[in-house]
């Protein structure tokens, strides 16, 4: 594959300076034109050593207006990193909406680098691939304009200039571009090759770029991202075609049946048993909590469920078992405007917890598929594919050693509208009931089908839902303190 570029294209100077007035110009204009139709761009710069990918992005911050780009090196992967998944350290230098990130290497350069020094294999390798063309599918689909650039040498100028890097290194101290150090020519090569074949796709293709000549590499990477950021100003956007999703459960009547209604609702605790039993279950979830942290063992706890369901005091039971250093609550609201110019995911991808600790959501990223699909806040095609990429998301947690464990809280609509009729008589219950509130239950047959829907699809072997019957709060409380303590005995015994 890359021997069909060593053609050993070179251009002058003189020419190159002439074409770079018009084409600076050009991308300043596309670049302002990205910030006015709101569209991020990412531009992945990788390829062999010594072929001037440092230079380039040098370059490119000269060319654009250094205001909307941002540079991501990854050469040393912090404590931050690595006490996270993988991938967060990439979500954490995503473009927002209107700018443009620039990565050195980006998800490709590890997997690369890794296999040519032998680490893992080829179907590693693969896998490590499909997952990258997954994510980039999942973030074109979200208007990311993807990028990506190769820089090649010949094996003979690859030698001449790193021979000339380790002679000038002997007097200056210098910071290699290759962020892993020096890597054998021929590994590397053919473990790109296979990468980059596997990952070369309609909506993220790779560019190659003859690197021996710098005026030519120059041009030629100038002309590509213009042509990639022209072509995305020329595509006929048609929400309905822009990508292929999993047709939505077909209702055969107006109100279906659902899971939820296989729940047995009357299950009940009494005071008595409930307190005996929350003493026991918050002891025992002490002691994981320590024991989690111990072994850098993370826990992620989604509560979901109808409003008034009890997910706030079903959370107090468990926060009050653990030492507050260890966990951290979030009430998940209305995105910023901030998060709204990234990937619905990334809000959570930041909020995912270090090594040992545990975070508990009160609502999620479930919300894509619940409140957005319902209220139309999301397209159809949106809130249909983000049922894979929530599998993924999550199962990319627990690959890295993160217990995902999901709840919806269930009540029926008669219990929903006794505890709304007490949160009026009770003054500091006031505030807990909105308009919204009430607006909600006219479309509880819409929300039940939505949320068999999420069930169905996203109850996975590695993140299973557990639907808990909560008319009797004491009784859901201690299921949910229950199933936290099993998972995470379960988890730390896999560990």
């Amino acid at each position: 594959m890359f021997e069909a570029i060593e053609l050993g294209q070179s251009l002058s100077k003189k020419a190159f300076k002439e074409a770079e007035q018009v084409f600076r110009t050009e991308l300043l204009m596309l670049q302002q034109q990205l910030a006015e139709a709101n569209i991020a761009a990412l531009i992945l710069i990788a390829g062999v050593e010594g072929s001037g990918k440092g230079d380039v992005v040098d370059h490119l911050s000269k060319w654009f207006d250094s205001r909307g780009i941002v540079t991501h090196a990854f050469w040393d992967e912090t404590d931050e990193e690595k006490s996270r998944p993988e991938y967060w350290r990439y979500w954490m230098g995503m473009p927002a909406r209107g700018s443009i990130s620039i990565m050195f290497g980006g998800w490709y350069w590890d997997p690369i680098y890794r296999h040519s020094r032998g680490k893992i294999d080829e179907a590693e390798l693969d896998e490590a691939s499909h997952r990258i063309k997954e994510l980039e599918n999942m973030l074109h689909n979200d208007g990311l304009v993807i990028i990506k650039l190769w820089f090649h040498l010949s094996k003979k100028t690859f030698r001449s200039r790193i021979k000339k890097r380790s002679e000038a290194a002997k007097h200056l101290r210098m910071k290699n571009d290759d962020e892993h150090g020096g890597v054998d020519y021929a590994p590397l090569v053919d473990a790109a090759e296979r990468v980059i074949r596997r990952t070369d796709t309609g909506v993220s293709p790779w560019h190659l770029i003859e690197a021996e000549d710098c005026w030519f590499r120059d041009m030629s990477v100038a002309e590509t991202i213009k042509n990639s950021l022209q072509q995305r100003f020329n595509e006929h956007r048609v929400a309905d075609r822009r990508d292929v999703v999993p047709n939505p459960v077909v209702s055969i009547d107006e109100s279906p049946a659902t899971i939820l209604d296989q729940l047995d609702m009357s299950q009940t605790l009494s005071k008595s048993n409930y307190k005996e039993q929350l003493d026991f279950w918050q002891n025992r979830l002490s002691q994981l909590a320590w024991q989690a942290y111990d072994a850098g063992h993370s826990s992620v706890i989604v509560f979901e469920g109808w409003d008034a369901a009890g997910k706030g005091g079903a959370i107090r039971r468990l926060t009050n078992a653990v030492d507050a250093r260890l966990y951290r609550s979030i009430s998940v609201a209305a995105p910023t405007d901030e998060e709204l110019a990234h990937h619905y995911l990334w809000r959570f991808w930041r909020q995912i917890p270090r090594a040992g600790y545990m975070s508990l959501y009160d609502r999620s990223w479930y919300g894509r598929v619940l409140v957005e699909r319902i209220e139309k806040f999301a397209q159809p095609y949106e809130w249909m594919r983000a049922y894979q990429e929530i599998n993924d998301f999550e199962e990319q947690l627990v690959e890295n050693g993160t217990a995902v464990i999901k709840f919806w809280l269930h009540i029926t609509p008669e219990e929903q509208l006794r505890r709304f009729e007490e949160r009026q008589q009770i003054p500091w219950k006031q505030h807990k009931l909105t308009e919204d509130d009430w607006r909600n239950r006219d479309k509880w047959d819409a929300y039940a089908q939505a949320v068999n829907e999420m069930v169905l699809r996203t109850s996975t072997g590695k993140a299973p839902w557990s639907l808990i019957p909560a008319n009797d709060k004491y009784f859901a409380r201690i299921e949910i303190l229950k199933t936290v303590c099993q998972q995470l005995e379960h988890a730390l015994k896999k560990k």
